[in-house]
């Protein structure tokens, strides 16, 4: 394209697109560390301060917390006095970005930023060779899903999640056996077998560490129908022992996920209920023009959910594999009774429900 061809008022608009977006990045950046540090955390709960105050009601290094709040004012999440040389968090900045807002708390997926910067390297070599970065150069994703998730399984799981499928709470109250396929830290497992004594609960994940916590949770809660192993999940089939699976944002990452599903509907028994959350999304990229949080998703997926499944030889379905696709793999596992649900207030998420005949 020359010079003669171009629109320069078109250029001049996107140019000023991308200093956004890298303002936007280097904010995200600082969102996280003020996650981290629970510089939010402590605003909230403060008048206009200095940024003395600030640092030591927060017990952080002055010079770091006047820094971090140049980037808070500047990128508008603070509000600044210069005249008092004050710094105050809004209310209504707070309900986005600290530990109280629960779900709401939008700083927590700040963290996986960083986390993906640290394997560019080998993302960019991926490009060019093919193959993926493997889960184990991913040394604290366990711990950020679990804050992740466990800030939504705390406030959604047993109220609002588990009787979306009709009928579920009464046969949890009643005594069933359950599994949770990739349980992570093991916290929804956990959450359900002290809210239904009854039921049996067993947690189901490769990684050891996730396994461990799980086990360590359970034992500090006092649980004793409450157990997890570490296996992995394409591996489970028949013959059928559940009356219900869960699967908490994990198909997508899975190497085998059509082995997984179909190694699911045979370990359910007749009349079983799997339930899968997964991120709601099309299956395509024009139908994501106007997902809210759509070039995260697919930043996410490049730099992690897509590439730990190629690095296994496996399908990569990736984070925004969507709605039609997940409907098609479950269909193909045997499940012919789909009902997809939503959630007031979770725009991250889809809620499959899915018997088995």
């Amino acid at each position: 394209m020359t010079t003669a061809q171009m629109d320069e008022a078109k250029a001049m608009e996107f140019g000023g697109k991308v200093v956004g977006i890298l303002n936007g990045a280097s904010l995200a950046q600082m969102i996280s560390i003020g996650h981290q540090t629970g510089l939010f955390d402590t605003m909230a709960e403060m008048a206009p301060s200095t940024s003395e105050e600030i640092a030591k009601k927060a017990g952080l290094n002055e010079r770091y917390v006047r820094e971090w709040l140049g980037a808070m004012t500047t990128g508008g999440i603070v509000e600044h006095d210069a005249s008092k040389m004050t710094y105050a968090l809004p209310p209504e900045h707070a309900a986005s970005l600290t530990r109280a807002a629960g779900p709401g708390n939008l700083a927590a997926f700040a963290q996986f930023l960083p986390l993906m910067g640290t394997v560019e390297e080998g993302i960019v070599e991926s490009f060019r060779k093919g193959g993926g970065v493997p889960y184990s150069k991913y040394p604290t994703f366990q711990k950020l899903m679990k804050e992740e998730s466990g800030q939504v399984f705390d406030a959604t799981l047993i109220d609002v999640t588990l009787p979306l499928a009709p009928g579920l709470v009464e046969k949890l109250k009643a005594g069933i056996d359950v599994a949770d396929v990739g349980c992570g830290s093991g916290h929804a497992i956990n959450l359900m077998a002290k809210a239904f004594p009854k039921s049996r609960f067993v947690g189901y994940d490769f990684s050891e560490e996730g396994i461990s916590e799980g086990k360590d949770e359970a034992k500090a809660m006092g649980l004793a129908n409450a157990r997890f192993e570490a296996k992995d999940v394409a591996t489970l089939g028949g013959p059928p022992q559940f009356e219900l699976i869960t699967a908490f944002d994990t198909i997508h990452d899975q190497a085998k996920p059509r082995q997984v599903l179909k190694g699911i509907y045979e370990a359910l028994k007749p009349g079983g209920t799997f339930l899968c959350v997964d991120v709601a999304a099309d299956s395509t990229h024009a139908g994501n023009m106007e997902h809210p949080m759509g070039p995260m998703m697919y930043t996410i997926s490049t730099m992690h959910c897509m590439t730990v499944s190629l690095a296994l030889g496996g399908e990569g379905l990736g984070t925004c594999w969507g709605e039609q696709m997940a409907k098609e793999l479950l269909g193909d596992a045997g499940f012919k009774d789909i009902a997809v649900a939503r959630v007031e207030g979770d725009i991250m998420n889809n809620y499959y429900v899915a018997r088995k005949k």
